[in-house]
């Protein structure tokens, strides 16, 4: 199954208090409930105006339909082609 990316541009989000992380993340799992085992969310990466989602998602569409739902922006989706790490460099 594809792998993305979700960038979501949200100033300021790196310094909110952690009830409303708590908060997002709920509200994220629940939209999550409802669309069915198909998607899931794997982690994210929290900047100071942005976060950065890894879900796993038969396509796109369904990751928008997860924004949409949850209200959450999701300024630019990407499918994950490769995964690269140290290892990679090893012949």
């Amino acid at each position: 199954m594809p792998k993305y990316v979700i960038e979501r541009e949200i100033p300021g989000v790196g310094s909110l208090p952690p009830d409303q992380f708590l908060a997002i993340s709920q509200k994220s799992c629940s939209v999550l409930k409802n669309l069915g085992p198909q998607i899931q969310w794997l982690e994210s990466y929290v900047t100071q105006d942005k976060i950065y989602c890894v879900y796993i998602a038969p396509n796109e569409a369904m990751v928008r339909e997860h924004a949409k739902q949850g209200g959450f922006p999701a300024n630019r989706v990407s499918e994950v082609k490769r995964i690269i790490d140290p290892t990679s460099a090893e012949a």
